[in-house]
């Protein structure tokens, strides 16, 4: 993991399934970190420090354009 850098944090799963799907297209590599206990404890997210999703630095680039664009183009936002 020496290699992955935080570049989002997200409170529930929810906020980032279309995301996922898009990452995954691009064959970026990434892993949501906590994403497992949140989901076994919804509640105690923010004291956990929310899902925080780690990208391979020559990914990085790539995955912020895709943000970007879900947050620029489309009525889904990624929060």
């Amino acid at each position: 993991m020496k290699d992955f850098e935080t570049i989002a944090i997200f409170t529930y799963p929810s906020e980032y399934a279309v995301l996922r799907l898009l990452l995954e297209h691009n064959q970026i590599r990434h892993v949501f970190q906590n994403e497992t206990m949140i989901g076994v404890l919804p509640f105690h997210s923010n004291a956990i420090g929310g899902i925080r999703l780690k990208v391979h630095k020559e990914d990085i680039p790539l995955a912020e354009q895709i943000i970007e664009n879900l947050n620029n183009s489309s009525h889904l936002r990624i929060v």
